[in-house]
């Protein structure tokens, strides 16, 4: 952890009260000059910390800019997920850079965010509107022990792992359409985007990208899909901060990782199920020219969705475009 996220967590941890310039020296092992020159650096960046002479530092208020240090100290140890973060202002895809850090050699657990993203996308090609500090943008590196049809686990594990942040951090009751839209009163309020490098016996790396609408205004949506999509703030009628949303979605995901890599698949499922808003429902399923239709019944072992079609055959879909139909 970096000397400024070891402050962010001190000052934090202090809650009301104030951590002397002598305190923080000894704590971080540099002189009173240094950790004077790190809060005037944070201060640049918009954190409101008041210096008393007599007293010490103590945090008012944070601003809502996705900051790598910040997060790292909100964070705090986990497993995997989260061990090492990065932001970027602006990039094309999280996705992208994810996918050089996996060439690269990086361990598993990364995570980049982008305030903004230029070439943001979604499942099928889509185009995801990543407007600059209004959403989380985000990719995280995983390298599971798992073979290539057993990668759906993790997208279903990621959308239960969202759901949960998502309802615990705001309130708001969320539900999943599979296999990767998170809705707020039957509009999509997030996504996920899962990219799978495999060789034909083991999975060699996953990209798991993930865009949450947090403080957009109908303004921000495109007019074809302001009907069908949501935010956060819309729901909620008030802003969200997306530091604590983000870090709690880390913390989640990180939790239902761990879950899947020791072989406990089933009770992240079984989660999935209840809050699923497809199975028992009529759907429309594409898959390239091809269109199927029946009641999605339930999620088999390996994550895959379980289509009892109009013909009365149990198919197997592992992925495609889903209309729940009325």
């Amino acid at each position: 952890m970096t000397i400024d996220a070891q402050i962010l967590k001190a000052l934090r941890a202090a809650g009301v009260g104030a951590i002397s310039g002598a305190d923080f020296s000894q704590q971080l092992g540099v002189s009173r000059a240094a950790v004077w020159a790190r809060i005037e650096e944070l201060r640049s960046l918009g954190y409101d910390i008041e210096a008393s002479p007599h007293q010490g530092y103590r945090l008012l208020n944070a601003p809502d800019v996705l900051h790598a240090d910040d997060l790292a100290s909100r964070l705090g140890k986990t497993k995997i997920i989260g061990r090492d973060i990065r932001v970027f202002r602006e990039t094309t895809s999280t996705n992208d850079v994810i996918e050089k850090l996996a060439r690269d050699g990086v361990k598993e657990g990364a995570v980049v965010f982008a305030e903004a993203q230029t070439k943001g996308r979604g499942r099928l090609g889509r185009k995801w509107i990543s407007p600059a500090k209004k959403g989380l943008w985000f990719s995280v590196l995983l390298r599971p022990d798992l073979r290539p049809q057993e990668a759906t686990q993790l997208t279903v594990a990621s959308a239960a792992a969202l759901r949960r942040a998502i309802e615990s951090n705001t309130g708001l009751k969320a539900e999943i359409k599979w296999p990767n839209d998170i809705l707020i009163r039957g509009k999509k309020v997030a996504g996920i985007l899962t990219e799978l490098h495999a060789e034909v016996d083991r999975v060699k790396h996953v990209i798991l990208g993930m865009g949450v609408d947090v403080n957009l205004s109908p303004g921000d949506f495109p007019p074809e899909v302001r009907k069908l999509a949501t935010s956060l703030k819309a729901e909620l009628g008030k802003p969200v901060s997306r530091p604590e949303l983000a870090v709690a979605i880390l913390r989640e995901l990180d939790r239902d990782y761990a879950r899947v890599c020791s072989g406990r698949f089933a009770a992240v499922a079984e989660e999935w199920e209840k809050h699923c808003a497809t199975l028992g429902r009529r759907v429309a399923i594409r898959m390239g020219a091809r269109q199927i239709r029946g009641r999605a019944e339930s999620l088999s072992e390996d994550g895959a969705l379980l289509l009892r079609t109009d013909h009365g055959h149990l198919e197997r879909i592992v992925g495609g475009d889903v209309t729940l139909e009325k």
